[in-house]
């Protein structure tokens, strides 16, 4: 995941936030930057390659960017026992190069979690003004955090999410403070218990639910800040994948996640098909169902301010109700997203 945005949006206050709230999830954080950053308190030194530990199994690294690719091959390696890792961009930074970096990487264990820009409420009117690039940063965002929200009046805040919808479409536009991002929308708790970790999440940590935990010592501030949703779907019939491709090409807006299994109502294939959604990064992978599995589909969507409805009525939508089964060309726009 790339956390990018102007200087002074909040990233390192985002950052902090979800090392000390992410459940157990070890994350390295790679710093995309030069001179020393405060992350919980560690002062990461400033040259390059620098790896601080910060004490909850979480890593921190500063690196040049023609070493990323390096850094990331350390730190998806097993033994560095890291669950994700997140890329604090430079506020100077043009995320696009540290999209491509990561999209293109050859190690097997890394998957793009998506761009989230960060940007302040209250001067990003004012900074996007001055640097226009700003604006085509958010194009290529797959989730927009309003940082900062206390500091605005209402009708202002709604103003800016009303014009950064024009921008970037679907994609969410999460408004909070003090850089509070529920980790839950982002990434999923690892199942240490269990030896088959990191080969699948169960679906029961997919659907775990939201709750909401106070932090000591902001009880007289503002709270502003939205909820993710979580929608869990699931079927015991196959679906259509032209629709489930129509649904995933025309997202419902909010939808920043959707992971599971899919079956599909195709002749002569029996296969499940592993479906990872970030954004508008989408990947389809064939898998052989396991002895004795269940053989039904099962996927979570997470957003922000989607209609559940809406999300709900649109999967049924996806399921084949026809007797006959579809001719195998009706994959094609699976196969489209599927690595080779």
């Amino acid at each position: 995941m790339i956390v990018a945005g102007f200087l002074g949006s909040g990233k390192t206050t985002l950052l902090n936030h979800l090392l000390r709230n992410s459940r157990g999830t070890r994350i390295g954080v790679v710093v995309n930057d030069f001179g020393a950053i405060n992350i919980d308190s560690m002062l990461v030194a400033g040259q390059v390659d620098a790896m601080v530990s910060l004490g909850n199994g979480c890593v921190c690294c500063a690196v040049d960017v023609s070493e990323l690719d390096e850094m990331f091959t350390r730190l998806a390696q097993p033994r560095a026992k890291i669950d994700v890792i997140v890329v604090e961009a430079s506020g100077l930074a043009e995320p696009r190069n540290l999209i491509r970096m990561v999209v293109g990487s050859d190690n097997p264990r890394i998957r793009y979690g998506g761009l989230v820009e960060v940007v302040d409420a209250e001067q990003f009117p004012a900074s996007s003004a001055r640097h226009p690039e700003l604006t085509t940063h958010l194009r290529l965002a797959d989730l927009v955090v309003v940082n900062k929200a206390d500091r605005v009046p209402a009708t202002d805040l709604a103003a800016l999410r009303q014009d950064i919808s024009a921008v970037v479409g679907q994609v969410p536009v999460y408004a909070t403070t003090h850089g509070r991002l529920e980790a839950g929308l982002l990434f999923d708790e690892p199942l240490r218990e269990t030896p088959r970790v990191a080969e699948q999440l169960s679906f029961d940590a997919l659907l775990h639910e939201h709750e909401h935990e106070h932090e000591p010592g902001h009880a007289a501030h503002r709270h502003l800040h939205d909820d993710y949703v979580s929608v869990s779907f699931t079927s015991e019939r196959e679906l259509d994948p032209r629709r489930l491709i129509e649904f995933l090409e025309d997202p419902p807006p909010g939808l920043f996640r959707a992971k599971g299994f899919a079956t599909f109502a195709v002749a002569e294939e029996r296969r499940k098909f592993g479906m990872h959604l970030v954004g508008r990064h989408l990947v389809f992978e064939p898998q052989h169902w396991a002895r004795g599995e269940q053989r039904v589909t099962q996927l979570v969507l997470i957003g922000a301010g989607m209609d559940v409805e809406l999300v709900r009525k649109r999967l049924d939508d996806t399921v084949h109700t026809a007797a006959d089964w579809l001719d195998p060309q009706s994959l094609l726009g699976v196969w489209r997203y599927t690595p080779h």
